[in-house]
């Protein structure tokens, strides 16, 4: 984060948040002792040494400035825009109406002895499962933290539908991009499931053979974005990648507030310095009609067959005889 960005930051979290200084602490001074915990995975006692302030203050202030961000998310959570028909992204343009990508990863947390069975994943680390959907400019429309580790990401994706707030899908023809962890139906486009689909596949110079790896292929290319944010995320502050002292309530509101920082940087800052180190690949108006419930839906079937089919000929006509 920049200077500019950084007292553009203070500004919203002022006039939105109605976050304010005092006479020992400064506004700004507030919001970089906050940024700086969350960027450097730091104890209190080392914030306490490098800001000159007493543990009490440190922990109250990072609290405040925390609950501040969550009151704005309203502002920084990403509005999902559908991809165009004349689009002429390379990875996007065949994607008509789609509105982003989703997936789940894991961070890491403290546990119980009671709750450790439920918290550990299959890679035997104490996690929560968070569920993101984000945009093609790789900024996120929403986040769902502080499920079991041991939780399937399907679970979780149908928790997010049910809640008070919930993952918002418009009926019709938009759609999210998701794996083939989850179900094809109205709203969510799967790859084929049984055919060639990563990333590493193609990278080794295969090719594909049939309309279904094809468009795993393609899938794969555009649905990569949500890796690609999830592992931005993760560089960009460094108490997400190593187990905190936080209890998991708190957890769970921390990544909240670092997804929304994250929107905030990728919206004030014009290029994103950490975008760079991550790499291509890591493992219009819409109705307030929203999808509530997932259900088997041959119409997406046959829909998703049809996209395939056009998508391989076109390539197959575009290639020299």
């Amino acid at each position: 984060m920049d200077r500019a960005c950084f007292y553009k930051l203070c500004e919203m979290l002022r006039d939105v948040g109605g976050l304010q200084g005092n006479r020992n602490t400064s506004l700004e001074e507030i919001v970089a002792l906050f940024l700086f915990t969350l960027s450097h995975d730091t104890k209190n006692r080392r914030t306490q040494l490098y800001f000159r302030r007493s543990g009490e203050t440190i922990s109250r202030h990072f609290n405040l400035v925390l609950k501040v961000v969550l009151r704005c998310h309203h502002i920084l959570f990403k509005k999902p825009e559908a991809v165009t028909e004349n689009c002429q992204d390379e990875r996007w343009k065949w994607f008509k109406n789609c509105l982003g990508a989703l997936d789940g990863t894991h961070i890491k947390v403290r546990a119980g002895d009671k709750d450790k069975v439920r918290f550990r994943n299959r890679k035997g680390e104490l996690t929560t499962n968070v569920l993101g959907v984000c945009t093609r400019d790789m900024q996120f429309v929403y986040v769902l933290p502080g499920w079991e580790g041991s939780a399937h990401d399907n679970r979780v994706f149908r928790d997010a539908l049910s809640r008070r707030n919930p993952l918002k899908v418009p009926q019709g023809y938009y759609y999210y991009l998701c794996d083939a962890g989850y179900m094809n139906c109205e709203g969510f486009l799967t790859p084929f499931r049984g055919q060639r689909y990563h990333l590493s596949v193609w990278k080794s110079g295969a090719h594909p053979v049939s309309a279904e790896e094809y468009f795993n292929m393609k899938h794969s290319q555009a649905r990569n974005v949500i890796e690609r944010c999830f592992g931005l995320l993760k560089m960009r502050w460094g108490i997400l990648r190593n187990t905190t002292w936080y209890r998991r309530k708190a957890v769970s509101r921390i990544i909240l507030a670092c997804a929304l920082m994250h929107n905030f940087i990728r919206t004030y800052m014009t290029i994103d310095p950490m975008e760079s180190l991550i790499g291509d690949e890591v493992q219009e108006d819409i109705s307030e009609n929203n999808i509530e419930v997932m259900e088997t839906s041959t119409e997406w079937n046959v829909f998703r067959q049809n996209l395939a089919t056009e998508m391989y000929a076109t390539w197959l006509n575009s290639r020299p005889s």
